[in-house]
């Protein structure tokens, strides 16, 4: 065991771990505020828009994330057009294409999640909110959204997490997130179980994190949903 390595390397570890974090949150509020609005076209009436998010969820739930981001950050660059165009100068940059790819995954597994979280909403608080003749803007603020999330936080709270962990695929990518930081240690020192080790300790706490603070919006958004009610 050769745990002196570790000791020397840990601010590089500081620095993969607020990469990680970086990665994950900004990941996840993107996806989100796309998420919402995409649950309710793949809900909505007319056909053509529905079976179009249903496409895209398929596709990027149906493909591993590693061949989504390789496509991305490999692939986009076979094409002229791509590499003429304004777009050029972010889309060459790896974090812009992991963090293109990662937005479009977390948002496709989203819009199911809250998708289903609206389907299971009970239609007599949507009739009673027309008969009380509340606006369609109205209902979704007040009953449709809230109604969502409050059906839909415990699966989204398993996506933030698979989210945090997918994370690691950046390293394939250059960039030294927590485990790029790990695999680097790994060849300069030609130690294996150490730097995995310390990884994987980062993870848990920074999953612990996450879980608490979950669980603390999940506690608030009850109450705020309770002081409404009453």
């Amino acid at each position: 065991m050769n745990w002196d390595v570790i000791a020397e390397n840990l601010p590089l570890y500081a620095e993969g771990a607020k990469l990680t974090l970086l990665l994950a949150v900004v990941s996840l509020a993107l996806s989100f505020v796309l998420a919402v609005p995409l649950a309710f076209l793949r809900n909505g009436r007319v056909p053509a828009v529905r079976y179009a998010v249903l496409g895209y969820t398929l596709v990027f739930r149906g493909t591993p994330l590693l061949v989504q981001l390789f496509l991305v950050y490999f692939g986009l660059a076979q094409f002229e057009l791509i590499r003429a165009s304004v777009f050029w100068p972010w889309l060459s940059s790896p974090m812009v294409c992991v963090l293109l790819t990662f937005v479009l995954n977390t948002t496709a597994y989203s819009t199911e999640i809250f998708a289903g979280g609206l389907r299971h909403i009970p239609v007599g608080e949507i009739e009673a909110a027309r008969a009380y003749g509340m606006s369609r803007r109205a209902q979704a603020f007040r009953i449709l959204i809230p109604g969502m999330l409050t059906r839909s936080l415990p699966l989204y709270g398993n996506e933030m997490i698979m989210m945090l962990h997918a994370t690691a695929l950046a390293s394939t990518v250059t960039l030294l997130e927590t485990t790029g930081v790990a695999r680097r240690i790994t060849l300069n020192y030609y130690i294996q179980f150490e730097p995995y080790v310390t990884a994987a300790a980062i993870y848990l706490t920074l999953t612990f994190v996450l879980v608490s603070g979950f669980q603390l919006i999940q506690r608030r958004w009850a109450g705020y949903l309770e002081s409404r009610i009453g």
